[in-house]
């Protein structure tokens, strides 16, 4: 019977099915690095999310390892090309999160706009700022889409239907309609990115390309950490240059350096623990797709 260990949290139901498919299950989803090393060669398969690293030296480790699944888009913490060199499959679930990270970038698109953080802190400072915080409307805004694949799309729709104007990027992508990088950001009201993390995509937006964008624009971030530079944003949020940002996601996570608590510390920011894919709905479709995965390489 093949063994499969879960590192990271899968809905309840998912794991209970996996068994159900003839698998042994374990579910050790805090599980350190170290522990893991110790394991890991007990077991056919592993389920990942974003906390655990799937890195060359766990791999060697591997031994009867046939497969990885990532809960999630993307497989930035895994090193997938020395994972396929040994044999072992990687594989994600990159459509089951992609509704709720749309969403949340919508979301944040209205909170910078509003400023609703800050009126939110303000009530519960006790105060009635009224008149402070006159915001703006998204509709007749331009939004930059930078990357126009699952999540990308699902957001230039929704923002579509409130009446913004949206130009896509995208480096992977060649299809009529897309535009150069440089012509979005000079158009653009709001950036929101969409990329995996890559050695192409590493500081995509930076000190040049945020003087490119229009004096008080918004950026999201909700894709990879790395894909922005958080000094260069810092300094562009800082001297008035861009109005606001919203981050999910950081190079360090949790962040813990100086200059990134320096960035979050900002009253133009607004920062989320990476619950891009948080959602119930997201949580069981990603554990269905894993189930199917499990099924098909497993079972």
């Amino acid at each position: 019977m093949a063994k499969l260990l879960i590192c990271d949290s899968v809905a309840a139901p998912a794991v209970e099915a996996m068994r159900a498919a003839g698998v042994t299950v374990d579910v050790r989803d805090t599980i350190t690095p170290e522990e893991l090393m110790g394991v890991i060669a007990d077991y056919d398969g592993m389920v990942v999310r974003s906390r655990t690293k799937v890195r060359a030296p766990l791999i060697d480790k591997a031994t009867n390892l046939k497969v990885i699944l990532r809960g999630g888009v993307g497989v930035d913490n895994i090193d997938a090309e020395y994972a396929a060199s040994k044999g072992i499959k990687v594989l994600n679930t990159p459509a089951a999160s992609s509704n709720a990270v749309a969403e949340l970038a919508l979301a944040m698109m209205f909170a910078l706009a509003r400023e609703l953080s800050k009126a939110d802190a303000s009530m519960k400072a006790g105060r009635w700022d009224k008149k402070l915080f006159e915001g703006a409307e998204l509709a007749g805004k331009t939004l930059g889409v930078i990357g126009y694949g699952r999540i990308g799309r699902t957001l230039a729709d929704k923002a579509r239907a409130l009446g913004m104007t949206v130009l896509a990027y995208d480096p992977y992508v060649k299809e009529a309609g897309l535009v150069p990088l440089d012509d979005l950001l000079k158009a653009s009201d709001y950036v929101s990115l969409h990329l995996p993390h890559t050695n192409e995509t590493h500081h995509m937006l930076s000190t040049a390309q945020f003087a490119l964008l229009k004096k008080g624009a918004r950026v999201i971030q909700a894709s990879r950490g790395g894909t922005v530079d958080e000094a260069a944003l810092y300094e562009a949020l800082v001297s008035g240059h861009l109005a606001g940002t919203a981050l999910d996601v950081f190079t360090e996570e949790p962040p813990k350096s100086e200059a990134l608590l320096k960035l979050i510390a900002l009253p133009q920011v607004i920062v989320t623990p990476h619950i891009g894919a948080a959602t119930v709905e997201a949580q069981e479709k990603i554990g269905d797709e894993i189930v199917a995965l499990v099924k098909e390489h497993l079972s």
